[in-house]
């Protein structure tokens, strides 16, 4: 898959194979997670990633992996080589569209600032064939709004529907995958609905963009740069394929190391790069600025959550969220009090191995959060390993992910309440925020799976 060579491949799948046939009994495992959390510390050891197991050949369907396989760089250019040899009225449109977590990872590389790094990144896409590049904060706004709405309604029918609470985040493929697959109905009506900032940048560019520019949707190929391979798996999903017009709403992600290693192979000098800004969505009328939502490297749904809640909810205004950390940085808890009162109870879980220790409370109904912020990669998806895993030692390169949070935090916070771009899609493009256009668009539905295997995996992690 992609840049994963053979060899490393094939020793990552025998490292599953050998973890996943440790047979152990359910009371070994919870006798374990039990020692973890009374003396709050981790075990030391090699620490499978959720992608590495999920996404290995053992629990990839063969149809998975042929849809994976197209989502290339050698399947890119075989569209930009198609739009040079064809006649002009059967060239597609290259679309690219950048998540905010890899931007930082250019910047790095680059020894630019984010804006500069985000330009020349343009360029060079645009050099490639590629007509526009987007990046994708907007769609995170509406995906950030979305949850925040579905957070303040399930907490209002709280006492008459078991599955209301707690509520958990649903913009990690990785973490939907092992819920759907191995969680099942434990977790999966607790999960929120609103699609994945990526999937809602695929709805605007085959929906919105397409009839902007007076395009059918399959005369469109949308490519989303990503800092996880994970997001290959959420592109292929079935409800993100439109079968009338036989296309999907992203054709192809590909890593930020992907591009770098392009970029390394065609000899690109990044100072000899044109300094390009990024298209809008709205044109000329769109917001040019570079901008973050709050988080420390990912999206950051659970400070925007709170504030809106507590606002919502309690009439309260909150300015700063204090994180108070549990059992190591990848679990953390914030708590919204008044007058000594408990009335929200939040926490960021990251990590397979805590959303392990999450899963193991919740079955034993000692979950007190009312919504979870959950990834699958420790720290985030800065961290995510299309960009932070060294080549080297085959682990996350903690040097370089420091610099990317540091290049990340210097963008500035914008709230996509007052995002002038997000109300005017809203109105111009959905109907308002509460249509049916908008829950066909922003939404999606998380249902447990059929699993390849006859028993989940015993893992100890």
């Amino acid at each position: 898959m992609s840049e994963v060579t053979a060899a490393k491949r094939k020793e990552k799948c025998e490292n599953c194979t050998k973890q996943c046939n440790k047979k152990q009994s359910d009371d070994d495992a919870i006798l374990s997670a039990d020692r973890e959390e009374g003396n709050g510390q981790l075990p030391e050891g090699p620490q499978l990633l959720l992608s590495a197991c999920l996404s290995c050949e053992g629990c990839l369907s063969d149809e998975e992996s042929l849809k994976i396989s197209q989502q290339s760089l050698e399947e890119v250019e075989r569209v930009l080589a198609l739009n040079k040899k064809c006649d002009a009225s059967k060239h597609r449109v290259l679309v690219a569209s950048v998540c905010p977590q890899s931007l930082p990872f250019f910047a790095v590389k680059f020894g630019l600032d984010v804006t500069e790094a985000a330009q020349k990144l343009c360029s060079f896409l645009k050099s490639l064939g590629v007509q526009f590049v987007f990046d994708t904060t907007l769609a995170a706004g509406f995906s950030i709004l979305e949850t925040q709405k579905a957070f303040v309604q399930r907490y209002r029918r709280r006492h008459h529907d078991s599955h209301a609470l707690p509520m958990f985040t649903s913009s990690c493929p990785g973490w939907i995958r092992y819920a759907e697959r191995v969680l099942g109905s434990l977790v999966t009506p607790h999960i929120c609905t609103a699609r994945s900032p990526q999937q809602i940048m695929g709805c605007l560019v085959k929906d919105f963009f397409c009839k902007q520019q007076k395009l059918s949707p399959e005369k469109v190929y949308h490519v989303v740069v990503a800092p996880c391979f994970d997001k290959k798996l959420e592109a292929v999903r079935e409800e993100f394929y439109n079968s009338l017009m036989e296309t999907r709403d992203v054709d192809c992600v590909l890593t930020s190391r992907e591009i770098y290693h392009l970029m390394e192979q065609r000899k690109v000098a990044v100072e000899e790069l044109d300094s390009v800004p990024l298209d809008q969505v709205l044109g000329e009328a769109g917001d040019a600025a570079l901008a973050r939502h709050d988080g420390r490297g990912s999206e950051g749904f659970l400070e925007h959550v709170l504030k809106h809640a507590a606002k919502e909810l309690f009439g309260l205004d909150v300015q700063e969220v204090t994180y108070k950390t549990l059992r190591n940085r990848d679990f953390q808890e914030v708590t919204l009090e008044r007058d000594g009162e408990t009335l929200l109870q939040f926490a960021a879980v990251y990590g397979f191995r805590n959303i392990q220790t999450l899963v193991h409370r919740m079955r034993k109904g000692r979950v007190p959060y009312q919504l979870v912020e959950v990834l699958s990669c420790p720290g985030g998806c800065l961290s995510g390993r299309g960009q932070a895993e060294s080549e080297a030692t085959g682990r996350v390169d903690k040097a370089l992910v420091q610099q990317m949070e540091e290049v990340y935090s210097s963008l500035p916070v914008r709230l996509p309440e007052v995002n002038l771009t997000l109300k005017t899609l809203y109105e111009d493009w959905l109907q308002g925020q509460d249509s049916l256009q908008a829950s066909r668009l922003l939404h999606t539905e998380y249902r447990s799976q059929n699993q390849i295997h006859t028993q989940p995996p015993h893992i100890q992690w």
